[in-house]
Protein backbone atom coordinates (compact mmCIF):
# COMPACT_ATOMS: atom_id res chain seq x y z
CA UNK A 1 0.00 0.00 0.00
CA UNK A 2 0.94 3.24 -0.88
CA UNK A 3 1.27 6.30 0.70
CA UNK A 4 -1.73 9.51 0.95
CA UNK A 5 0.14 12.31 -0.60
CA UNK A 6 -1.02 15.96 0.99
CA UNK A 7 -0.87 19.15 -0.99
CA UNK A 8 -1.09 22.54 0.26
CA UNK A 9 0.34 25.12 2.15
CA UNK A 10 1.33 25.22 5.82
CA UNK A 11 -0.21 29.12 6.42
CA UNK A 12 -3.17 28.22 5.16
CA UNK A 13 -6.00 27.11 7.87
CA UNK A 14 -8.24 23.83 6.02
CA UNK A 15 -4.23 22.54 5.08
CA UNK A 16 -2.84 22.90 8.79
CA UNK A 17 -6.12 21.24 10.02
CA UNK A 18 -6.65 18.45 7.81
CA UNK A 19 -2.44 17.60 8.61
CA UNK A 20 -2.88 17.94 12.56
CA UNK A 21 -5.80 15.40 12.15
CA UNK A 22 -3.58 13.37 9.95
CA UNK A 23 -1.13 13.25 12.80
CA UNK A 24 -3.60 12.63 15.13
CA UNK A 25 -5.08 9.55 13.38
CA UNK A 26 -1.77 8.26 12.87
CA UNK A 27 -2.33 8.29 9.01
CA UNK A 28 0.81 7.92 7.15
CA UNK A 29 1.64 10.72 4.51
CA UNK A 30 3.45 12.84 2.95
CA UNK A 31 3.30 16.63 2.86
CA UNK A 32 4.23 18.78 0.29
CA UNK A 33 4.19 22.55 1.12
CA UNK A 34 4.41 24.78 -1.87
CA UNK A 35 5.13 27.74 -0.16
CA UNK A 36 8.60 26.17 0.65
CA UNK A 37 10.04 24.83 -2.22
CA UNK A 38 9.14 25.37 -6.03
CA UNK A 39 9.33 21.94 -6.97
CA UNK A 40 6.33 21.20 -4.85
CA UNK A 41 4.37 24.15 -6.41
CA UNK A 42 4.99 22.68 -9.89
CA UNK A 43 4.21 19.51 -9.09
CA UNK A 44 0.87 20.66 -7.58
CA UNK A 45 -0.02 23.30 -10.40
CA UNK A 46 0.52 20.86 -12.31
CA UNK A 47 -2.07 18.34 -11.03
CA UNK A 48 -4.23 21.09 -10.50
CA UNK A 49 -4.40 22.18 -14.15
CA UNK A 50 -4.86 18.84 -15.39
CA UNK A 51 -7.74 17.74 -13.23
CA UNK A 52 -11.08 18.72 -13.48
CA UNK A 53 -11.85 18.70 -9.76
CA UNK A 54 -10.24 21.76 -9.52
CA UNK A 55 -12.40 23.01 -12.59
CA UNK A 56 -15.11 24.82 -10.22
CA UNK A 57 -12.41 25.69 -7.20
CA UNK A 58 -10.97 27.65 -10.50
CA UNK A 59 -13.69 29.43 -11.20
CA UNK A 60 -14.27 30.85 -7.92
CA UNK A 61 -10.79 32.40 -7.57
CA UNK A 62 -9.74 29.11 -4.84
CA UNK A 63 -6.59 27.57 -4.88
CA UNK A 64 -7.75 23.78 -4.15
CA UNK A 65 -5.87 23.07 -0.99
CA UNK A 66 -5.48 21.04 0.75
CA UNK A 67 -5.12 18.17 -2.37
CA UNK A 68 -5.06 14.83 -1.37
CA UNK A 69 -3.73 12.07 -3.37
CA UNK A 70 -4.63 8.37 -2.99
CA UNK A 71 -1.84 5.61 -3.10
CA UNK A 72 -3.96 4.78 -6.01
CA UNK A 73 -3.78 7.62 -7.86
CA UNK A 74 -6.93 9.28 -7.42
CA UNK A 75 -7.18 13.09 -6.17
CA UNK A 76 -9.44 14.40 -4.04
CA UNK A 77 -10.27 17.57 -2.09
CA UNK A 78 -11.97 16.23 0.78
CA UNK A 79 -10.53 15.18 3.46
CA UNK A 80 -12.91 11.90 4.62
CA UNK A 81 -12.51 11.03 0.37
CA UNK A 82 -9.07 10.95 1.24
CA UNK A 83 -9.23 8.38 3.65
CA UNK A 84 -11.33 5.64 1.92
CA UNK A 85 -9.48 2.90 0.38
Amino acid sequence: MGILKVYGANNCEDTYEAVEKLKKMSVKFEFFDFCESSANLRVFLNIRDKEPIFDKVKEEGGIGIPCFVKPDGEITLDFDEALKQ
